[in-house]
């Protein structure tokens, strides 16, 4: 029997305990020893670099891949483990893949209503279409439809078996950039709307960050930090996530005699990201643009260097005088209206909501450095 939406009600949609996956020819695990829960109706985000195993993950949970070793359970039924084996048409799973793979012969209320069968074949049809914003394109040929409303055809065709979860390989990354924001909204308004659990493969963080309930963070095959947007973006536990999610600036400091600030080359910085290291402990700190604040009585001095302007902020490259006569760069996040030039004198302090310890840090790194910003303008 194949598995249903309502097989156990209470248990976690997905749920992977101690999961690994080898491909022939190769040394180290696609997938190491990986246990994670998604909850029923939550989107979640498997984020990382390229090898990091967010696909082979994928793959696993749709059944198109069994691992060498651990359990996967789609609504509290065994899919995949010892002894068990789940085919993936039978796994209760709905798949938008890449480019969308809509049958270039079939009309879209043919591709939507692909492998239904029975009275109730129009109807649902007719129903999903209607959710994802579509209802008078049921006749429309794939190549009469722009990229979105493409998308939108492969999520009705997913959404129309009533699945346990969706899958998504990296749905938006051959749209271009206003209509990818415009679908990310769109997505999310859709799959939050009908109750779906969703899990998106995804390379790019500011996707993950827009659509996510959770983001799963990957490297090397293993789980690097779980979390709401805010908390992987704000409170990164590792130079990987602080590196990868956003841009940020790592300073190497030592825990304040409060634990409520850094002690840095920059001097003491506040931070409100809760911890238990004693005093003296040398970390590394997460300081992200948004936390300097440009400011004429700031206590930080620096030369601008390098600005690029996105529209919702300057993004300025920042040489900072530290101790002993020695400089490091940081970024800035300065106001569009401001006016900043290359050359120009800045002061700037630090504001302590987006500045987070990180505990893995060796007193050796770098005093600091700033992540390196898009296509400077000269």
């Amino acid at each position: 029997m194949a598995v249903r939406p309502s097989e156990r009600p209470s248990a976690p949609a997905i749920e992977l305990a101690g999961v690994s996956k080898t491909y022939p020819g190769t040394s180290a695990p696609a997938v190491d020893d990986l246990t994670l829960a998604i909850e029923p109706g939550t989107i979640t985000t498997l984020l990382g670099p390229s090898g990091c195993g967010k696909t082979t993950t994928l793959r696993l949970i749709a059944g198109f891949e069994r691992p060498d070793a651990g359990s996967i359970e789609l609504a509290g039924v065994t899919v995949a483990g010892p002894g068990a084996w789940v085919a993936p048409e039978r796994r209760g799973i709905g798949m938008v893949f890449q480019e969308h793979a809509l049958f270039p012969h079939l009309d879209v209320s043919r591709n939507v209503g692909f492998n239904l069968r029975g009275r109730e074949r129009d109807r649902r049809v007719a129903e999903v279409l209607d959710v994802v914003g579509l209802s008078g394109f049921a006749r429309r040929m794939p190549h009469e439809l722009s990229g979105g409303q493409q998308q939108r055809v492969a999520l009705a065709r997913a959404l129309a078996h009533e699945p346990v979860v969706v899958l998504f390989d990296e749905p938006f990354s051959s749209l271009d950039a206003d209509l990818r924001v415009h679908m990310r909204a769109e997505m999310r308004r859709i799959l939050t709307g009908t109750g779906t659990t969703a899990v998106f493969v995804s390379h790019d963080q500011s996707d993950a960050l827009a659509i996510s309930d959770r983001i799963v963070v990957m490297r090397e095959g293993r789980i690097e930090q779980q979390g709401s947007p805010r908390e992987i973006y704000q409170f990164p536990h590792t130079r990987f996530v602080a590196d990868f999610v956003g841009r940020t600036n790592l300073l190497t400091g030592r825990i304040g005699a409060d634990a409520s600030s850094i002690d840095t080359d920059l001097g003491a910085i506040a931070c409100r990201h809760t911890h238990d290291l004693p005093p003296g402990t040398p970390v590394v700190v997460s300081v992200r643009a948004d936390s300097l604040e440009l400011d004429a009585e700031g206590p930080v001095r620096g030369r601008i260097k390098e600005t690029t302007y996105t529209g919702r902020s300057i993004d300025a490259v920042v040489e900072v005088e530290l101790a002993e006569g020695r400089t490091a760069d940081l970024m800035v996040h300065a106001h569009p209206e401001q006016v900043v030039e290359c050359g120009d004198e800045v002061r700037f302090r630090v504001l302590p909501d987006f500045v987070a310890v990180i505990a893995d840090g060796d007193a050796s790194a770098a005093a600091c450095r700033a992540c390196p910003p898009a296509e400077p303008t000269r």
